[in-house]
């Protein structure tokens, strides 16, 4: 599945990703604090960190990465992910489900959504 469109919004801060008549729109800030890269997911689920303060993460630049992926950089700095069309289609399919438990953790930890 590869998408038929992928647009960022003016503000920068809305991915866009469609594949054919679906069709996915993903908050800059969940991508980074849900960014598949090792920096965030750690290399077991036990190294997993929950990132805070990324309420106003804009999306700086998108890369393609062969045909399977984008690499999106961050207003933070952030570049390592790679977000495999598979990726964003599941992000953007349990979009409610892992932004909550995103919000939970949040407060589990004793983080906020707004920089400090």
């Amino acid at each position: 599945m590869t998408p038929t469109e992928i647009r960022v919004s003016k503000d920068r801060k809305l991915l866009t990703v469609s594949f054919g008549a679906e069709s996915f729109a993903l908050p800059a800030e969940m991508l980074r604090v849900l960014s598949p890269s090792a920096e965030v997911q750690g290399h077991s689920p036990e190294q997993r960190v929950t990132v805070g303060g990324k309420r106003d993460v804009t999306i700086s630049r998108i890369e393609p990465t062969g045909n399977y992926a984008i690499r999106i950089t961050f207003d933070d700095g952030h570049d390592t992910g790679i977000f495999t069309w598979s990726y964003l289609s599941t992000l953007g399919r349990e979009r409610e489900a892992r932004w909550n438990g995103y919000l939970a953790e949040l407060t589990e930890k004793g983080l906020q959504r707004e920089p400090r």
